[in-house]
């Protein structure tokens, strides 16, 4: 008998951080069927950038409450202009993992390069690429917003399918976690 890659319905939540836009997607698979939930784009808001970091947290607080995700992916700080943005955008990106952790859902990073060329095929792939195959992937979806929204959906496509080589692995070594065996 086969054993399932998947579990029967998993929910991912990718999240693009920004510190003036932070990009979020949920994303379900069920029974290896792709289903957007829900997007959008958190326009930050405050003052000051603590009161930024807190929109941030609060706005992906109300979207985990919302949509219940399982497990998350978000993008990792590549590169900044300039230091002073890299730590932005770090800090930004801390606000968005600790929305996930105060609900305990995993969170599991990953460089842009490694999302285009997990949707695309190739690493250096355009953003009208990258939103091209989403919109594919999801039947035609609708997908609005800034980039960001697409972005993020596309994370959150990108965590999906990784999960799946991650559980072909451990089927490969004998067991998947939460108790699955392999069937020989």
């Amino acid at each position: 008998m086969p054993v399932s890659l998947t579990a029967a319905t998993i929910t991912a939540l990718g999240i693009d951080p920004g510190s003036n836009i932070t990009g979020w997607g949920v994303v379900r698979e069920r029974s290896g069927k792709l289903e957007l939930l829900g997007c959008g784009a958190l326009h930050v808001k405050g003052d000051t950038f603590s009161e930024k970091l807190a929109s941030i947290y609060h706005g992906l607080h109300a979207v985990i409450e919302e949509y219940g995700p399982t497990e998350a992916g978000v993008e990792q700080v590549f590169s900044a202009r300039n230091i002073l943005s890299a730590i932005k955008l770090a800090q930004a990106r801390g606000a968005a993992v600790a929305a996930c952790a105060s609900f305990d859902i995993p969170v599991l990073d990953y460089e842009p390069t490694q999302v285009k060329k997990t949707i695309v095929g190739v690493g250096r792939a355009e953003k009208e690429q990258v939103a091209f195959m989403v919109h594919r992937l999801l039947g035609g979806a609708p997908i609005g917003g800034p980039m960001d929204v697409t972005d993020a959906v596309a994370i959150a496509l990108c965590h999906l399918t990784l999960r799946r080589f991650r559980r072909l692995e451990e089927l490969q070594k004998g067991e998947l976690k939460g108790g699955w065996k392999a069937s020989r």
